[in-house]
């Protein structure tokens, strides 16, 4: 959530950052609103004083034998007066609460406006994979080889499922362990979350209640709001444990991951190159999540996608590292990176993590904060993410990289302690 202060102190700065995302906005209403609201707390306070000030006089009045029923009669007029205006408070209060839920984060000054036709890559590693014979599709080659089953992964869950069997479920557990490895080397603290979260959960994260209906929901009964809902992301419990909290200053960064399978509904649909693992309703990833102070984020986004690229560069797979322009950044960040992972069959990259920082914007929704040592003021910490990794398109890209003639898969060296000292996957 945007500082209000932000908005009213230089309202056409705050409007021409969420253009480069391409919000558009006028805060002429809001600062009317606004400024209504404060007449209104001003005349209602004035109002109770001199309620105070009259009840305070009539003990006295009644001791002098005085007639109080003008009094009060008054004091009921004054009652009605400060109920009615409370009221209309209220009202003003709750619009504007709406109004800054609904904006999003302002992008970094170094983040550039547009789509993500502005998009710049900013690294790029190994080069695209060349073969000597006609390379396969993932789907074949892991349909060939027994490692996934997409036929009974749809008649369990329907389109957008599917199941790991045989060195498909070996090769995705190495995959997580491989990524585990790294974090807990790093000295990040591991987490295993709930999949089930409370509606306040999305909100502090920035997903509600503007994206509400991207969430499979949990529901009491037909028609009624939901209270709960399954994580899309890791990100979405991580971000929360710490929510209305004051945290200890010298103890940030608090560095964590967790693993879950992600829950997607994933509307819209599939067009023909993205059959497979590529979009799915269900899949695993490992989140990494800072807290930090203010003046430790910018190093700790750098931290986080160097992190999330060094894991693919482990595995060998040719990338790129892209810094995305300000309509491409989701709602809630200020500046994120994508670490993009060529997949030979589709003749493009895809986002395999993205590393962002949302500044204080997700605090401010929860309430999470420290007290500086040096003013003893109360700040708002700032919260950052990354994928590390996701594997749905990992080993998509995995099997294409590395696929032989004979249909076989290299394993990726770092993955082959978890895979009993082998080299290949080969059809047995």
């Amino acid at each position: 959530m945007l500082d209000i202060n932000l908005i009213r102190e230089n309202p056409a700065l705050v409007a021409e950052k969420l253009a480069r995302k391409g919000y558009t906005v006028d805060f002429s209403d809001f600062l009317a609103r606004d400024e209504k609201r404060r007449q209104l707390i001003f005349a209602t306070e004035s109002l109770k004083a001199e309620k105070n000030k009259t009840s305070a006089e009539i003990p006295k009045l009644k001791k002098e034998g005085k007639d109080v029923q003008p009094i009060f009669d008054k004091m009921k007029l004054i009652s009605e007066q400060i109920n009615a205006q409370d009221a209309e408070l209220s009202a003003i209060e709750a619009q504007q609460q709406a109004v800054l839920e609904a904006l999003p984060n302002l992008p970094a000054d170094d983040v550039v406006a547009g789509g993500k036709e502005n998009n710049a890559v900013v690294t790029v590693f190994g080069e695209k994979p060349q073969f000597d014979f006609t390379p396969k599709h993932h789907v074949d080659l892991v349909e060939g080889l027994g490692m996934i089953d997409y036929a009974r992964g749809a008649k369990l869950g329907g389109s957008g499922f599917w199941v790991y069997r045989k060195d498909g479920a070996l090769l995705e557990w190495a995959l997580l362990n491989y990524f585990m490895a790294e974090h807990l080397k790093d000295g990040y603290e591991m987490m295993l979350p709930p999949h089930i979260l409370t509606y306040q959960c999305g909100y502090t994260a920035g997903q509600f209640p503007k994206f509400k209906d991207d969430v499979f929901q949990l529901r009491k009964d037909e028609g009624e709001g939901f209270s709960h809902f399954i994580l899309p992301t890791a990100e979405t419990a991580l971000v929360n444990l710490h929510r209305d909290e004051i945290l200890d200053e010298e103890a940030l960064p608090f560095k964590y991951f967790a693993y879950t399978p992600c829950y997607r509904k994933e509307a819209g649909s599939y067009r023909a190159e993205e059959r497979g693992m590529i979009r799915g309703h269900q899949f695993n990833k490992i989140e990494m999540f800072q807290y930090a102070l203010p003046e430790q984020s910018d190093a700790a986004l750098e931290e986080l996608v160097d992190k999330a690229a060094a894991l693919v560069r482990g595995l060998g797979l040719h990338h790129r590292v892209s810094k995305l322009a300000a309509g491409d950044c989701s709602a809630s960040m200020v500046k994120t990176y994508d670490i993009e992972v060529w997949i030979p069959s589709m003749n493009d990259y895809k986002e395999v993590s993205s590393a962002s920082n949302a500044g204080d914007y997700q605090a401010r929704r929860g309430n999470m904060k420290f007290r500086r040592k040096s003013t003893g003021k109360l700040e708002f910490v700032h919260t950052l993410n990354a994928s590390g990794l996701a594997t749905s398109r990992i080993m998509p890209a995995i099997v294409e990289h590395y696929q032989q003639a004979d249909g076989s898969i290299v394993i990726p060296e770092v993955l082959r302690p978890w895979m009993g000292g082998r080299t290949l996957i080969e059809r047995i």
